[in-house]
């Protein structure tokens, strides 16, 4: 079965990855929602009183796999494999894809490509229940957090890429704040339990820096 987003392309892209209705994490999905409707959004990313820090990771992996998805999903008509021939962010950055798996040694691809086997591959981990669990009860594995980090270390890649491959047409398309309340909530989240490494998010480091007010007049 095909998915798209939107009418602007036809792109084949990963389908929403849904949290069941009724269970614990949707209402904790639904808490994430009504903090972010406040605006506070470093009040949105710390752990709810008395929840568990795995499932809130979890939930915001999810947010963020769905929210990454639909931003580039805008934009998947400019990236092809005549505009984006590597993935990459800007010059210095080039990123080769493995899975440890199918392909166990990094290949070098194209950015259409590279995005299509890392949204395939983080919904194959979050659609398996043994490491995103969705019944209560069921516990997540004692590797959870490092899971969890390589999945927002790639979503980071995607990011990384709009913004240096595609930020003319995200602001044609008057996307830009979308995206940027969407990168700003997904860098005071990794920073509040420090789930990324600061050397992966070099490449848009000033961005970082412009979007959580460091180095500027309180």
């Amino acid at each position: 079965m095909s998915f798209f987003f939107g009418s602007r392309g036809n792109k084949t892209f990963k389908p929403k990855k849904n949290i069941p209705e009724g269970t614990h994490q949707y209402d904790l999905m639904k808490h994430a929602a009504a903090t972010l409707g406040s605006g506070n959004l470093r009040q949105a990313v710390t752990l709810p009183e008395g929840e568990d820090l795995n499932e809130w990771v979890a939930v915001n992996t999810v947010d963020f796999f769905n929210q990454i998805n639909m931003l580039y999903g805008t934009i998947t008509e400019f990236c092809t494999e005549e505009t984006c021939p590597v993935m990459s962010a800007g010059p210095k950055y080039e990123y080769h894809w493995a899975d440890g798996h199918t392909i166990k040694k990094p290949i070098k691809c194209s950015a259409p490509k590279y995005i299509d086997y890392l949204m395939t591959w983080v919904q194959d981990q979050m659609d398996d229940e043994t490491l995103f669990p969705s019944k209560i009860g069921v516990p997540f594995p004692k590797n959870f957090m490092s899971i969890a980090k390589t999945i927002l270390k790639r979503l980071f890649r995607v990011y990384a890429h709009i913004y240096h491959q595609h930020f003319s047409q995200v602001i044609q398309l008057k996307e830009e704040a979308h995206l940027n309340t969407s990168f700003k909530h997904f860098i005071f989240f990794v920073q509040e339990f420090n789930l990324v490494d600061k050397r992966e998010l070099a490449p848009l480091q000033d961005l970082i820096d412009k979007l959580t007010g460091v180095n500027q007049e309180r």
